[in-house]
């Protein structure tokens, strides 16, 4: 059994602990609060986007007059043969189930679709992400060839996919969540329609945690592409927070001084629906198939950098939920060392005066 100088060794211990979790938790929650109103003002650009498209989707025809055909491969429905999977995770750990959460999510996802035959490639977003699949899925294999036209003036490349697995790894990106930049989730969306565009994938989705609040959150598996509705998330799979998780969540939140409350703006969503129905006749200045072709790639980098923002803010949050639940579970065991130290003093100090008693008393 221990003595009384191994338990005070354990109490210092726990307390340094419980400092370390204290101060991970209020840089969590400080993080957290940067998080998520940058999630929030990048929601009326977001918003405003779909209603220009909405607008002039009602006032265009999607069809080619001429041909017959869709003005633009990003709405282009197919059979699903390959499907793309975005797995948006963590980069570090002390997050409670986070990240292990998002991995049982796409592993679902991926047996489901593997059932029904179907190709899958994987990008995964984060250095946790990444380090999941890092050792069972291989990496795909893409083959970059050059052709040389008008004596060597003009060359020409072509990027083929030597397909040598069933589920590979099209490409991985592990600091892209330490600074979500629009830039760099625009060269990823790049990459994603060109694959699209010639036919190598027929569907994206999304695996990431959305995000409205500290105690509104929710584990979705969204569609991607093609686009069917603009504006209107395609949801195929949802894992709602329990009410334990929220009340952890709410107790957390409460001592760290971050609210709890969804953000409302509804003025904003408002606005951005009259501009997108509003009965108005525009004037287009280039042809529907040009601004679609410029818009739809915009709006798809728009769709994964808002995934992008809400999984920061849910990973925030989630690390300042465990922290605080650490700190709670430090406090209690150094309540329980103490309270055990105290009855072994009482009990060594009670011995003492027994001996001293007897000691008198046989004398």
């Amino acid at each position: 059994m221990a003595n009384v100088l191994d338990l005070r060794r354990r109490i210092r211990s726990v307390k340094n602990t419980r400092q370390i979790t204290k101060a991970m938790k209020m840089v969590s929650a400080a993080k957290l609060r940067r998080a998520q109103d940058r999630a929030i003002r990048a929601r009326p650009y977001a918003r405003m986007l779909t209603s220009v498209l909405v607008s002039m989707v009602r006032r265009t025809d999607l069809c080619s007059e001429q041909t017959g055909e869709v003005l633009h491969p990003l709405l282009v429905e197919r059979e699903e043969k390959s499907v793309l999977v975005i797995v948006i995770a963590g980069d570090k750990g002390f997050a409670g189930a986070f990240n292990s959460n998002i991995g049982k999510a796409a592993q679902r996802f991926i047996d489901e679709r593997r059932k029904l035959g179907q190709n899958i490639d994987l990008e995964p977003v984060g250095k946790k992400a990444i380090a999941l699949y890092k050792k069972k899925v291989a990496a795909a294999n893409y083959e970059k060839t050059e052709r040389h036209y008008d004596n060597d003036l003009s060359t020409h490349y072509d990027v083929v996919r030597h397909r040598a697995q069933p589920i590979e790894v099209a490409a991985e990106h592990p600091g892209l969540l330490l600074r979500v930049d629009f830039d760099d989730v625009s060269e990823m969306a790049r990459s994603i329609i060109e694959r699209y565009e010639r036919c190598e994938i027929d569907s994206v989705y999304i695996v990431y945690n959305e995000f409205k609040s500290v105690i509104s959150q929710r584990l979705v598996v969204e569609k991607l592409l093609p686009i069917r509705k603009l504006g209107t998330q395609e949801i195929t799979a949802a894992e709602e927070m329990t009410e334990e998780q929220k009340e952890a969540a709410a107790r957390a939140a409460s001592t760290a001084g971050v609210s709890i409350e969804e953000p409302v703006d509804e003025g904003a969503e408002e606005e951005a629906k009259k501009f997108g129905t509003a009965d108005v006749d525009y004037i287009f200045d280039q042809p529907p198939e040009k601004l679609l072709r410029d818009l739809m790639p915009r709006y798809v980098t728009t769709q994964i950098f808002h995934a992008l923002l809400e999984s920061a803010a849910a990973e925030h949050a989630a690390r300042m939920t465990a922290t605080d639940a650490a700190t709670k579970n430090a406090e209690d065991l150094i309540e329980s060392l103490s309270l055990t130290m105290n009855r072994l003093r009482q009990a060594a100090i009670t011995k003492e005066i027994i001996e001293i008693v007897s000691g008198a008393a046989a004398l």
